[in-house]
């Protein structure tokens, strides 16, 4: 009996050290929390992906991993265009994709059937790598998409790019990439407070397609059911804990710095999101502005409720309502 109980006694000895241990850890680095929303949401995408799979059309060219940069593992992105370009010299809308998962998580091929039925309607699509945190610190996901769209201009001839008509899209932390870098490229005064020179002129952008994205930290709940998630993503991508401190968060909140010169926009977001207040909010600040800004927002008691990245799901109504808005508006750009 005595043996029984010390046995007992170690091993919540030992649960209890584990759960210090876990606690400090916590305190002191981002990295136990990153680990846990990496494997969610891995597997979310993977799930999303393999759903895509039976609309994806066959008629579709791709050259993976094409590196953008050099001397960086992440520095890569895929290329997706029409077959019946093949031996032409045919150039198209390029939609340039920057893939969500909070900053912290994602890969360019979580995207990639989604950029093939993109590429079947009628584009050149790439979907772009970039490093994520906290390997990497904001803001260089910002200027790895601005060095993938150097690339792509540079390569344009050989790739059915049209360098005259580029769309800079994302989903999730890529929406808000993509905003960051096209209000660099509308915005002289950004651009230099980010320190970018932009690859792009105004001029050559034609619009931005955005979804579920989150565009700064004013209104978000960081004590809300999502603010741990939000807490420890932060603290990931700013590299401090007190992340709320850090002199940059103002640049990164995309609504304050927009300006009359942003492109045309397309922005949804899903009547469940928890990040839809930010997507009105930008749509709402910029059409304040006069840009040109088309909407796909649901009524509020729309049921079932449609949560975080609802476009990517064809086998439902809105998802395919999605697509073919997006389509629709790139065809007018």
């Amino acid at each position: 009996m005595r043996i029984t109980i010390k046995i007992v006694l170690w091993l919540l000895g030992g649960a209890l050290l584990a759960c210090v241990a876990g606690w400090l850890a916590l305190q002191f680095s981002p990295w136990p929390g990153v680990l846990l929303i990496r494997q969610v949401f891995d597997r979310g995408a993977e799930r999303a992906s393999a759903a895509l799979a039976r609309h994806v059309p066959p008629e579709v060219t791709e050259r993976l991993n094409e590196r953008y940069e050099a001397g960086s593992p992440d520095g890569k992105l895929d290329l997706y265009y029409p077959r019946a370009l093949a031996g032409t010299d045919r150039r198209l809308t390029t939609v340039v994709w920057l893939h969500g998962g909070g900053f912290v998580s994602g890969r360019k091929e979580d995207i990639a059937n989604y950029c093939r039925i993109l590429a079947g309607r009628g584009f050149t699509v790439a979907s772009v790598d970039y490093t994520i945190a906290p390997e990497a610190r904001y803001p260089t996901p910002v200027r790895q998409a601005n060095a993938a769209l150097a690339w792509l201009v540079r390569n344009a001839p050989q790739l059915h790019v049209d360098p005259e008509r580029l769309v800079l899209a994302g989903d999730s932390a890529g929406a808000h990439i993509a905003a960051q870098l096209t209000v660099a490229v509308s915005s002289p005064a950004y651009a230099r407070q980010l320190g970018l020179t932009p690859a792009i002129t105004a001029r050559q952008q034609a619009g931005v397609l955005l979804y579920c994205g989150p565009y700064g930290v004013d209104g978000l709940n960081l004590d809300g059911p999502f603010g741990g998630f939000l807490k420890t993503v932060l603290w990931s991508y700013f590299g401090r804990k007190d992340f709320l401190a850090d002199p940059l968060l103002a640049q990164f909140s995309v609504t304050r710095h927009v300006t009359a010169e942003f492109p045309p926009a397309f922005i949804s977001a899903g009547n469940g999101d928890p990040l839809l207040p930010q997507s009105v909010a930008l749509a709402e600040k910029l059409r304040s502005l006069g840009v040109k800004v088309d909407t796909l927002f649901f009524p509020a008691d729309r049921r079932p409720a449609l949560g975080h990245e609802y476009q990517f799901n064809l086998d439902d109504e809105a998802g395919r309502i999605a697509l073919e808005k997006s389509v629709t508006f790139l065809s007018q750009l």
